[in-house]
């Protein structure tokens, strides 16, 4: 079809603005010019692929409600014969015989990490700091408008415009961006990491007071039969008139409370055994049966008193270490903050058809600095990193007199305990001599009875001095997190190796 030149004075020049008017719905598109319209399939083509562009990296809500029934359920399933379980602790050379025959606290604490509910959440939560620099490397999107206007003086009537607005980001502000949020991903993980050492802890504090509580109700057991020998010889001499009253009634005063303090630590011991449920992140019935081993706990390490021991956590502490991340974040923000002062440049290229002339420009915007600089928000930049510092700084001599506080608990209970061993090694002598004297006949066997309940004494002092010595031991661990006591290794495969969420 020949082409023929636009009149607006001609019934097909004024036919031809009606089409305009329509947004050129017929196939051609006489503009004096000789120049054709698209046609309308090219016209959907160019529709479609501008909804692919628009819409085709927009992410989709995927819902995942939560059931409180069913996570109460999947909750009440956990238990220490979880073949994933044995898959984890493989992953930390800890193999064997499955179910395993003994818990220490080493393996025990490798439970926790993989089934403790406040280690997962701590999980999320640098995973949620990680995604920020998804947010900080985001360019911005340019945009377009489109301006059609009806002019009623001069047909064709329509004119149609379009602009866009394309930003560039000047002075590398999205580069600070991300240096800022690694900073906080960095933080992040730190906090992580302090929660694992947490984790160490509670389960430590737990698997500690089961201990604790089970030779305590032995020691007491035992006691309570040896005062109940006592109690029985005293009442037969009674009886005879070759003792008092009041004598018997101590004795019997004496057994009273040592059956009162055994109960006491029956129930102890139920309590201990929920409170390393909840440490490791089991339902209480997970550990009916569980053999747990407590070997070793009257060996303490001597290298976690060396002064480069102490002189490494000073440094390296997982507290301290977040908050010098943190101070490194807001290095970055001051730097964001001081780019900000200088303007970003606006792109603006526009197209016009006004009636049958394409009109084509270039603008550019640019903001005028001049009556503001960005000082307000640079000022608080500022005291926010001198906020930082003060915060590190006081973190860190936090850590130093945690430490030396350890440090000085520690050496005082490994002194107890030397003395509390020396005691019962008297003790058992003692009651040896007594056993001797009474196979002799040089003694009655109300002797040996007290001799027993004297020697369960001291060995519940000896109990009670271990304890208090592991627990320094404890508090020591936690304020230098050494790799003597937690490797690397094991902080690593809980960093990495563990799924979201245990099953």
């Amino acid at each position: 079809m020949k082409v023929q030149p636009f009149n607006f004075k001609s019934a097909r020049g004024l036919a031809q603005s009606k089409t305009l008017a329509r947004c050129f719905e017929s196939q051609e598109h006489p503009t004096g010019f000789g120049v054709r319209r698209p046609s309308a399939a090219v016209s959907c083509a160019l529709g479609v692929i501008l909804g692919i562009v628009l819409f085709a990296g927009c992410a989709r809500f995927h819902p995942q409600p939560i059931s409180p029934e069913q996570t109460a359920a999947t909750f009440d399933t956990r238990s220490l014969a979880n073949p994933d379980l044995q898959a984890f602790l493989e992953t930390n050379h800890v193999t064997g015989p499955w179910p395993r025959r003994s818990w220490d606290l080493d393996v025990l604490t490798l439970a926790a990490f993989y089934y403790q509910p406040a280690l997962a959440e701590a999980r999320a939560q640098w995973a949620l700091v990680q995604a920020t620099r998804v947010t900080a490397g985001q360019r911005p999107n340019p945009t377009v408008g489109f301006t059609p206007t009806y002019d009623t003086t001069t047909p064709p009537p329509w004119i149609f415009g379009v602009t866009w607005d394309i930003p560039i980001e000047t002075a590398g502000k999205r580069g600070k961006r991300i240096a800022q949020a690694d900073h906080f991903s960095e933080a992040a993980r730190w906090n992580f990491i302090a929660a694992a050492w947490q984790t160490r802890s509670h389960v430590r504090t737990a698997w500690l007071n089961l201990h604790a509580a089970r030779e305590n109700e032995s020691l007491l057991a035992r006691q309570e039969s040896a005062q109940s020998n006592v109690v029985r010889l005293l009442e037969g001499q009674l009886a005879v008139g070759a003792m008092s009253d009041f004598e018997v009634t101590q004795a019997r005063v004496a057994l009273n409370t040592t059956r009162l303090a055994r109960q006491d630590a029956t129930g102890q011991y139920g309590q201990a055994r929920v409170q390393l449920a909840n440490a490791l992140g089991l339902p209480l019935h997970a550990l009916d049966d569980a053999p747990f081993s407590f070997a070793g706990l009257d060996q303490f390490p001597q290298d976690l008193t060396a002064p480069e021991i102490r002189r490494q956590a000073v440094l390296n502490r997982a507290d301290v270490r977040g908050a010098l991340a943190e101070y490194a974040a807001s290095q970055s923000a001051l730097q964001l903050e001081i780019a900000k002062q200088y303007p970003d440049l606006h792109l603006n290229p526009g197209y016009e058809l006004d009636q049958t002339d394409n009109k084509w420009s270039l603008g550019v915007t640019l903001e005028l600095p001049v009556l503001s600089h960005n000082q307000g928000p640079v000022a608080e930049a500022k005291a926010k990193r001198a906020e930082a510092a003060a915060h590190f700084l006081m973190v860190q001599a936090q850590a130093i007199g945690e430490i030396d506080s350890a440090l000085a608990g520690y050496r005082a209970a490994l002194s107890q305990t030397k003395t509390a061993a020396a005691l019962q090694d008297d003790l058992q002598k003692q009651l040896d001599s007594v056993r001797d004297q009474v196979q002799a006949g040089e003694i009655d066997s109300a002797a040996l009875a007290n001799a027993e309940v004297e020697f369960c004494a001291g060995a519940k002092s000896r109990l009670d001095s271990l304890i208090k010595a592991q627990q320094a031991l404890g508090q020591l661990e936690d304020s230098v997190q050494s790799p003597l006591t937690l490797p690397p290794a094991t902080l690593d495969a809980v960093e990495h190796n563990l799924s979201q969420g245990a099953k």
